[in-house]
C-alpha cells in the first residue's frame, strides 16, 4: 500500500494556499489557512488510511490554520485527532488552552471545535492519528480534557503508542490493506491506554489500587467475553459479580456510561472491526452480527445505522473502496 501525497512544491505559488486548503479539508477538517511567509512557505501530507481511521504524517512552515466556529457549524466529521511532534515547533490552542508541540510531545484535537495551529520558519513535522469519536472507549472527557495540550511522549506508555505510529507511518508501504486495518485498532487500543494512564495520575489513583475502578475492569472483561450472548445484560452482569444492579448501574455511571451503552458500543466496534477487514470477506454481515450478539439482522442494521451513519452493507463498501467510515 502506497501514501496519498500532496507536496504544495507541485502547485504554483499564487495557488499553494488554496490546494492546502483543499488538501486539509479533504483529509482532516475544513480549516482557513494563512500564510505567513509567502516565499517561504511550504507544506507536505502522507495520508494513510486504516480500518479505524487514517495515519497521516505532515510537515509545514509559516503558517496558520484556524478551524472558526463557523468552520464547525458547516462541517464536522466528529473525529478526534492526536499528534505527535516529531521535528520542530507547532503551537495549538483549544478549549482556551494552548501549547507547544515540540519533538518529544503529542497534541490533542477535537474536530467538533474550534482550533488554531501555526507554524514559523522552522518546519514543523507531526504523524498524525485521527478516528471517529465513537469508537474512544473511555468517557469522553479523558480526551477532551487534554484538547490544547501536550503531553510528552519521551517514556512510558506515551512512548510505545507514538514510537507505534512512527514506525507505523515509516512501513505502511509494505503493509496490506489487512494489515492496516490491524494496526488501526492496535493504535487505537495503545491511545486508550495512554489516556487511562493519564486519567489515573490526574486523580492520584494508580490503575488498579482502587477496589471500584478494579471491579469495572473486571466487569469489563467479563462482557467481552459474552458479547456474543445475545442474552448479555445488566441482570446477568451483575448476577455474576454477586452485586446489585443499582450498584452496577452506579459503578458505570461514575464511568461515563451505563450498562447496555456499554455492551452495545463493544458489540458494534468488534462488528465495524469484522466488516473492514477483508480477510472475512467470505461471512455475511448476518453471520458477523450473530457472532457478537445480534442474532435479529433488522436490529443489528437500527443500531448499525444509529451508530455510524450508514448500513452494514454501505459502510463495508465504503471500506473497500478506500474511504475513511
Amino acid at each position: 500500500m502506497h501514501p496519498i501525497v500532496v507536496d504544495t512544491v507541485e502547485f504554483p505559488l499564487n495557488d499553494r494556499r488554496e490546494a492546502w486548503a483543499e488538501t486539509m479539508a479533504l483529509a482532516q477538517v475544513t480549516q482557513r489557512v494563512k500564510f505567513l511567509d509567502t516565499a517561504r512557505f511550504g507544506a507536505r501530507i502522507e495520508v494513510m488510511p486504516l480500518g479505524v481511521g487514517q495515519v497521516s504524517v505532515l510537515s509545514y512552515a509559516s503558517l496558520v490554520a484556524q478551524r472558526t466556529p463557523k468552520l464547525v457549524r458547516q462541517s464536522d466529521p466528529e473525529m478526534y485527532h492526536v499528534a505527535v511532534a516529531t521535528a520542530g515547533e507547532i503551537g495549538i490552542e483549544q478549549n482556551r488552552q494552548s501549547s507547544l508541540l515540540e519533538r518529544g510531545t503529542m497534541g490533542f484535537f477535537d474536530s467538533s471545535r474550534s482550533f488554531d495551529t501555526f507554524a514559523g520558519d522552522t518546519p514543523g513535522r507531526t504523524v498524525l492519528f485521527q478516528f471517529p469519536k465513537q469508537l474512544l472507549r473511555l468517557p469522553h472527557e479523558h480526551f477532551t480534557r487534554l484538547c490544547g495540550l501536550s503531553l510528552p511522549w519521551t517514556d512510558g506508555v506515551a512512548r510505545l503508542f507514538a514510537q507505534f505510529l512512527v514506525s507505523l507511518a515509516e512501513e505502511y508501504p509494505h503493509c496490506t490493506p489487512q494489515d492496516a486495518t490491524r494496526l488501526g485498532g492496535t493504535a487505537l487500543d495503545l491511545l486508550t491506554t495512554v489516556l487511562a494512564h493519564h486519567a489515573d495520575r490526574a486523580t492520584g489513583t494508580a490503575a488498579g489500587t482502587s477496589g471500584q475502578h478494579a471491579l469495572f475492569l473486571r466487569i469489563g472483561a467479563f462482557v467481552i467475553e459474552h458479547l456474543r450472548d445475545p442474552d448479555l445484560g445488566p441482570e446477568a452482569i451483575a448476577c455474576a459479580h454477586g452485586i446489585s444492579l443499582r450498584y452496577l448501574h452506579r459503578l458505570f455511571q461514575q464511568n461515563g456510561t451505563t450498562p447496555r451503552a456499554f455492551i452495545r458500543q463493544q458489540r458494534l466496534d468488534r462488528c465495524r472491526r469484522d466488516l473492514a477487514d477483508p480477510a472475512l470477506d467470505h461471512l455475511t454481515i448476518h453471520t458477523i452480527a450473530a457472532r457478537w450478539g445480534y442474532p435479529q439482522p433488522d436490529g443489528f442494521s437500527r443500531a448499525f445505522r444509529t451508530a455510524t451513519g450508514m448500513s452494514p452493507s454501505e459502510y463495508r463498501a465504503s471500506v473497500r473502496a478506500g474511504g475513511a467510515p
